[in-house]
């Protein structure tokens, strides 16, 4: 049965969901657009004449359109401060929900929406598509396989310097909230561990263009006694990281790095008599199932999946809500120059 669904919010960001779902059979077939809603109607009809949904109801109140529609799915694009609205109001009216990013404004929002989720029976969850990435799923494997043993320490490094122009720069917390989760989430995802503390120094450096926030140290206390440290700038021009940090897991046996590119290497101790062991390289596994690493794309095929199947996602709102947890915990060390606790039903 083909899902009908409403795209919210037609922005830039938009096109890449339509071309993830437009490249991508299954979910091609699964999924029919039928409405498209934006503040602004040009907009939406732009984005409609440029990847030929002829037949699409538009509109500016995503309710009006649902109900014209009689759609029973929601992408939802909009802006953070436009989502609890959202999608709060495709859960009442019956839609299944993938949000972008993040889960929503606040820990209360967040928790107000699971609870609307579950209480309308139908799936919700977000677009973290950093995990449906083929480094980040070699890094679990690796990690799951013990590889190189108990794994004690995680350490991610982000140093960029987009210019978007638009909202981003006008934020609050521009880096953790709306960039660092990625890096969080994968994090979480890869140790297999849960948040408990974090302390985080935030800044917004000499030369920045962004309003507020846009360097971030956080240093995260993990379960296992295990560390998870992420030093990232915004505004870091010149050689830049990958979008998707350098990473370094530390473990009982040994390391494996990753660029967030191409390259891996993971080294255990080596037989080298004296103070220093050298290393010995061992080769890391691939990603289980490479159908998971098609990043936007797989993240969305995996959503329909579960609306079809009635299975729960893995993105699901009332999982990613551990990574919300992790962004607004730093957020407040930030705020206060303390450690805080991370609990989601302490927020």
């Amino acid at each position: 049965m083909t899902s009908r669904a409403v795209l919210c919010g037609c922005g830039a960001m938009a096109k890449g969901w339509l071309r993830a779902l437009q490249s991508a059979s299954d979910p091609g077939r699964e999924v029919e657009i039928v409405g498209l809603v934006d503040l602004d109607p040009a907009t939406a009809k732009a984005l409609a004449a440029e990847f030929a949904l002829e037949d699409v109801i538009i509109g500016t109140d995503l309710a009006s359109v649902i109900e014209a529609t009689r759609a029973n799915m929601v992408f939802d694009v909009v802006v953070p401060s436009a989502r609890f609205h959202v999608v709060s109001t495709a859960l009442k009216l019956g839609c299944h929900v993938l949000s972008e990013k993040p889960l929503a404004t606040s820990m209360d929002e967040a928790k107000a929406l699971l609870a609307l989720a579950a209480q309308s029976g139908r799936v919700h969850a977000v677009v973290q598509n950093r995990r449906f990435i083929s480094g980040v799923r070699r890094l679990r494997r690796a990690v799951e396989d013990g590889l190189i043993g108990e794994l004690s320490g995680i350490h991610c490094d982000f140093f960029i310097a987009p210019h978007f122009g638009g909202f981003r720069e006008e934020m609050d917390n521009v880096l953790l909230l709306d960039m660092a989760i990625h890096t969080f989430d994968a994090a979480r995802f890869v140790s297999g561990k849960h948040p408990l503390s974090v302390y985080c120094v935030e800044s917004n450096p000499s030369g920045s263009w962004y309003a507020h926030g846009a360097s971030a140290n956080a240093i995260f206390k993990l379960s296992g006694d295990a560390v998870f440290t992420y030093r990232g700038s915004w505004c870091a021009e010149g050689r830049r990281t990958s979008w998707e940090s350098a990473w370094r897991l530390v473990g009982s046996k040994g390391m494996i790095t990753w660029d967030g590119e191409e390259t891996f290497e993971a080294t255990v101790a080596g037989s080298e008599p004296g103070l220093l062991r050298g290393q010995q390289i061992l080769p890391v596994p691939l990603a289980p199932d490479e159908d998971e690493t098609h990043g936007h794309r797989s993240v969305l095929a995996e959503f329909i999946d579960a609306v079809t199947s009635g299975r729960k996602p893995e993105t699901a709102s009332d999982d990613n809500i551990n990574s919300l947890s992790m962004v607004f915990g730093a957020i407040e060390s930030a705020r206060t120059g303390l450690p805080v606790s991370i609990s989601v039903e302490g927020h």
